[in-house]
């Protein structure tokens, strides 16, 4: 079976990896054009494009899929389409080209979750199982039938980047799996029952920890945000940048936002309990640990996150 390939990030690689190695006949790759990077702002190809190069496959570059991109699709001649995380929509010129249309694999248990940041936001509410399922892509934001489902738990310490890491190598298998089915002729995918809730994508202001908030929450959040945004408070009014936080429920007497330092522990107070931080990444200096911060207080007493 003829397969294009839509992806970006590195996280839509294992799925790549997976349908070469079983056996699929990939024709072309659709991922967004090369970014500029770091701080010298080089222009680098995306994850997906750099694997596809690895592979020879050959590679469609576009921000979006417009007339011309359309028509690149339509000469690859391809029976199905399979995308992870292109970072685009699809128009339905584009979607009725493959005779098995388009299938998304999306890393929640749809309905929950529809939109860019799934994984993240599952995070930030506290689930405690999240999953990856595969559906037939339509116009809708990530409303088409489900061929396949998988569960993944929520570890009480996952980051959203660990999360994601590992569902993207088991949805890497469902969508292996799901093409199959369809080349074989077995698939059936089935219209989606649930609750239906929104997954846009993550910003800035997102990140910042808001010491009025129980402990828990900023837990969430701090570990739903990393990688990206990231966490984040001010001090002094300069933003400092923090890994994610972990509950201390035995220290109950910090005011929201109070830093107190503790042999090589830092505090600091929420709305419930304190917690304690991890690395930290002050206004204009590399990433630390929070001992290593504290003891460049002049009076870690004194320090109030704002």
């Amino acid at each position: 079976m003829r397969v294009l390939f839509a992806g970006t990030p590195a996280v839509a690689v294992p799925s790549l990896d997976a349908l070469i190695k079983a056996g699929f006949d990939v024709v072309a790759v659709l991922t967004r054009p090369d970014a500029p990077l770091g701080r010298k702002r080089v222009l680098t190809p995306s994850p997906v494009a750099a694997r596809a190069a690895e592979l020879g496959i050959d590679i469609i570059h576009a921000s979006k899929v417009d007339a011309e991109t359309t028509a690149r699709i339509a000469e690859a001649e391809p029976d199905v389409a399979a995308i992870v995380a292109y970072g685009g929509l699809i128009p339905r010129a584009a979607l009725d080209i493959p005779r098995h249309g388009w299938v998304n694999l999306h890393f929640s248990l749809l309905p929950a979750w529809r939109g860019a940041a799934p994984v993240q936001r599952s995070v930030i509410a506290g689930d405690d199982v999240t999953g990856a399922v595969t559906f037939r892509l339509e116009e809708g934001l990530d409303t088409g039938p489900v061929f396949g489902t998988l569960t993944e738990s929520v570890n009480p310490a996952d980051t959203a980047g660990e999360l994601l890491e590992r569902l993207s190598h088991s949805g890497a298998v469902l969508l292996g799996q799901t093409l199959a089915a369809i080349d074989a002729g077995k698939a059936s995918p089935q219209p989606q029952s649930g609750d239906v809730s929104l997954a846009p994508k993550l910003g800035l202001d997102d990140g910042r920890l808001d010491w009025q908030q129980p402990a828990l929450a900023l837990n969430r959040r701090s570990r739903g945000v990393t990688p990206e945004p990231g966490a984040w408070t001010t001090l002094d009014g300069q933003r400092v940048k923090l890994e994610p936080v972990a509950l201390r429920p035995e220290v109950k007497d910090l005011a929201p936002g109070a830093v107190r330092v503790d042999g090589k522990s830092v505090f600091v107070g929420t709305g419930s309990h304190a917690v304690e931080l991890g690395r930290i990444q002050p206004a204009g200096k590399k990433m630390m640990s929070s001992a290593d911060w504290a003891r460049g207080l002049a009076t870690p007493e004194r320090v109030v996150f704002e």
